[in-house]
């Protein structure tokens, strides 16, 4: 179970006004591959803004400023089908509504490195989502979508994610990571729907 960051700091530290989840899958067998794009997007934002993400209960925590707002950060231990278990004790501990969680996930219907932002929707057969949608009783929260592309022909999507980006691609998967992490700083400065306008308004278009 997660522990009120407050009681490990002074007690004059706001709790946090947004939640950011990148989700992905735990271990070395999972690291590098496409499904774990939301969590890499989670870690370089709390590298850039100097978040030390601890081990709790089923995911990695940390708790700073980003773009002047107290956020908290967190990347899920459990797979991704079990994503909903690591979040929803900290969404009910700390979300006010479901706008207060932003969740950074690997997206099929985007071209590789592109980035969109969604308010709500459905899961898209996205395990990690669906299982947010039936841990919180809501799929209203906030999305970052991180492009991955679809799989080549013959391959099948879920085994797809699971693999380890190739060389090649990396360069594109990674500039990809780099935007989510802008995007939710956007998000944090400009508010949502802002960000969401210009996001969605660059080059690049879901291919459904």
């Amino acid at each position: 179970m997660w522990r009120n960051p407050r009681k490990r700091r002074s007690s004059t530290v706001s709790p946090p006004s947004r939640l950011v989840f990148g989700l992905g899958n735990p271990g070395r067998r999972y690291a590098g591959t496409f499904h774990n794009a939301g969590a890499e997007a989670v870690t370089l934002l709390a590298e850039g803004n100097g978040i030390r993400l601890r081990p709790s209960g089923k995911a990695d925590y940390g708790m700073g400023p980003v773009s002047g707002v107290t956020v908290l950060l967190g990347k899920p231990k459990t797979f991704m089908n079990a994503s909903g278990q690591a979040v929803a004790p900290v969404y009910g501990r700390f979300a006010g509504s479901p706008g207060d969680l932003v969740v950074l996930h690997d997206d099929l219907d985007l071209d590789l490195g592109v980035v969109k932002l969604k308010r709500g929707g459905g899961t898209g057969g996205h395990n990690g989502l669906r299982s947010l949608t039936e841990e919180l009783g809501t799929g209203e929260f906030l999305r970052v979508r991180i492009g991955i592309g679809r799989p080549p022909a013959g391959v099948d999507p879920a085994d797809f994610v699971l693999r380890t980006v190739p060389g090649e691609l990396r360069e594109r998967f990674e500039g990809g990571i780099s935007s989510a992490a802008e995007a939710v700083a956007d998000i944090l400065r400009e508010g949502f729907d802002k960000a969401m306008t210009r996001w969605n308004a660059r080059r690049g278009q879901p291919l459904s």
